[in-house]
């Protein structure tokens, strides 16, 4: 893995020089875990040729994201306005597709070490996912052989999403989830959002499990209930 200007050291993100953020956890089997780099020709030419020679200031990828973030707010609302249940659909599948793409560019080519257990797998992609396409700080927990949890101690949306506008993740998450489903150790897992950050917790939790049909029915009834929601407000 490529070194950078600090490492992540656990509870409440205490960083120290040596290694990014989204290169260190304490398993030993994190070591092990081999994954792509999402979008690799342009994180290249950004550090090659920009960050390397440039005096660009990358914070402003930050204010760029955010403005991409609230225009992808502002689609999905103007769909649901002028097109109702349809119009919701139309962003939301496009949202997942993006989702998918970003998964299967993660875990493209990948094989799973062996010995590396079901947790394990899942914990270290939903690492990635959210230190690095998410670009996200992390508290990540194996809890048991069937449960992973993780909380978001900081997230780049968290000042200016409201707390409705975090659906929009559901979408995203739906397509990284199928991704990771796609390798044996990923199959039948599903992802709870039980907090976040805009909605007033002091982080954003989640709880990813093996789940049983009944765990993946309550999954899509949740979505159902916020999309009606959305609709519902519209009018």
């Amino acid at each position: 893995m490529e070194s950078s200007a600090f490492a992540y050291l656990g509870p409440r993100c205490k960083l120290r020089a040596v290694m990014a953020h989204w290169e260190h956890r304490e398993e030993p089997t994190w070591q092990q875990f081999k994954f792509n780099q999402p979008y690799a020709k342009g994180l290249a030419r950004l550090r090659t040729e920009v960050l390397a020679k440039t005096d660009f200031d990358p914070a402003t990828l930050w204010q760029w994201g955010t403005m991409q973030a609230m225009a992808l707010v502002g689609v999905l609302e103007a769909a649901e306005a002028q097109f109702g249940a349809a119009g919701q659909q139309m962003v939301g599948e496009a949202i997942s597709k993006i989702g998918l793409d970003v998964g299967r560019q993660i875990l493209e080519g990948t094989i799973v070490p062996e010995g590396m257990t079901q947790a394990e797998f899942f914990s270290f992609y939903a690492t990635v996912i959210n230190r690095i396409a998410y670009a996200s700080l992390e508290e990540p927990k194996i809890d048991s052989e069937g449960k992973v949890s993780f909380d978001i101690v900081w997230c780049p949306h968290q000042d200016h999403y409201k707390a409705f506008d975090c659906r929009i993740q559901r979408y995203f998450v739906r397509g990284m989830i199928e991704a990771a489903q796609a390798h044996a150790l990923g199959a039948g897992w599903q992802v709870k959002f039980d907090s976040t950050i805009p909605a007033g917790a002091p982080t954003c939790h989640f709880t990813l499990e093996k789940g049983s049909p009944e765990q993946a029915a309550e999954w899509n009834r949740y979505s159902d209930l916020l999309e009606a929601k959305a609709l519902t407000r519209k009018r």
